[in-house]
């Protein structure tokens, strides 16, 4: 919480001073416009690569695999494209950066190994399964198989047995 509170207080000074700094250094109507341009090649490049990751999620859930590290490249796309649209210099610099398909498969990867290692599941070649599925899927040495089913024997549906 408390990094939450320095990066809401810190990151908008940080930005004055380098919007002051390149303002000074360019002037004000040259600056106005290098931030608007940011943003916009920003949101054409986030919307590329948005739309790539959501192909790549639809292959891997077609194929029956859970797209874990799609979803938080999808995540780190959103907070990319919230930096971006954030008028100034360093957000856009990091918005940048996420939008980086290398370093954002990396970070997505962290975080999915960082979540396996707290507990909350198991990667595996066929996606990402929930501990208990895995537990349960490792001690009957088979693969989870999900499915529906109606108990017959209750239907009242006038047939005498």
């Amino acid at each position: 919480m408390r990094i939450l509170f320095l990066l809401f207080v810190i990151m908008p000074i940080l930005e004055m001073v380098v919007l002051i700094k390149v303002g000074s250094s360019i002037g004000a109507l040259y600056t106005i416009a290098l931030v608007l341009l940011t943003a916009v090649v920003g949101v054409a490049l986030l919307r590329q690569q948005g739309l790539r990751t959501l192909l790549h999620a639809n292959q891997k859930m077609r194929s029956g695999q859970m797209p874990v590290e799609e979803i938080g490249e999808g995540l780190m796309l959103a907070v990319a494209g919230a930096l971006l649209l954030t008028p100034g210099f360093v957000t856009d610099s990091i918005g940048f950066l996420l939008l980086t398909p290398g370093v954002r498969q990396r970070l997505a990867h962290k975080i999915a190994e960082r979540l396996v290692a707290s507990g909350g599941g198991a990667l595996s070649q066929g996606g990402f399964y929930s501990s208990s599925e895995a537990m349960h899927s490792q001690s009957r040495g088979g693969d989870v198989i999900n499915g529906e089913f109606q108990d017959v024997s209750d239907d009242k549906s006038g047939i005498e047995k």
